[in-house]
């Protein structure tokens, strides 16, 4: 049932994208912006984008939006830092592996993914995304867990951006089970795989505009991830 609440999201909602219909190019607006300060462009992009997504995700699951305790600063910026990674990630993974393709025998790798479509093309792109996901996928989504267990042991308060993070105690009481059956065993080779297959097909300019939008859909599967009881509402460590 769509609340008062809701209303004042898709608000929100149409003025955070309304700046891409008032440009009149935004493919190229942020093409640019990715190209003149790309781990900025990155930041920015994740911050909003993945909060976004995880923000609704949580209205989905409980029926209503968390602000007080949902910590909407702290996340945007822990995502931010996240998609500086990633994008350092994109830059290792999409010259790397298709240098190792090559000595693996496939020559073409290394100019496959700037050709036209082809099954050399799919085989690369695939090749990007299986590596990528099975391993910096695997961490992002468990580093993520621990900052947003983090985040919560603190009601959601910027303090917690200050706070050292006890990686031990939350490794100890995280809930792997959930995290294996559901975020790392479905949604990496279920969907991740696949959509970052199809995200390195993409002409380079736009893998970014196609990779700032899964961070909503990215927000929303790690929002479904955390529907079981956890030890978040444990007192802040002294």
């Amino acid at each position: 049932m769509l609340k008062r609440s809701d209303l004042f999201f898709l608000l929100f909602s149409a003025l955070l994208f309304s700046p891409l219909v008032w440009v009149d190019n935004p493919a190229q607006l942020l093409k640019a912006a990715n190209h003149s300060y790309p781990l900025l462009a990155s930041f920015i992009k994740f911050a909003v984008l993945a909060t976004y997504g995880e923000l609704l995700g949580a209205r989905i699951v409980s029926g209503h939006y968390p602000l007080a305790t949902f910590g909407i600063l702290p996340k945007a910026v822990v995502w931010g830092v996240f998609g500086i990674f990633i994008k350092l990630c994109f830059v290792i993974y999409v010259n790397g592996v298709p240098m190792a393709l090559s000595l693996m025998g496939m020559d073409q790798a290394a100019t496959a993914l700037q050709g036209p479509v082809s099954v050399q093309m799919l085989i690369t792109a695939f090749a990007i995304s299986l590596s990528m996901n099975l391993t910096f996928g695997v961490w992002l989504m468990t580093a993520h867990k621990v900052t947003d267990l983090h985040i919560a042991t603190y009601q959601g308060k910027l303090v917690a951006l200050v706070r050292p993070i006890q990686i031990g105690q939350i490794l100890t009481e995280m809930n792997w089970q959930r995290l294996w059956s559901f975020v790392l065993k479905k949604t990496i080779p279920l969907f991740w795989i696949p959509c970052h297959t199809l995200t390195f097909m993409l002409p380079s300019e736009y893998r970014v505009l196609f990779a700032a939008f899964l961070g909503i859909i990215l927000g929303l599967i790690l929002a479904f991830g955390s529907r079981h009881k956890t030890p978040e509402n444990r007192a802040p460590a002294v």
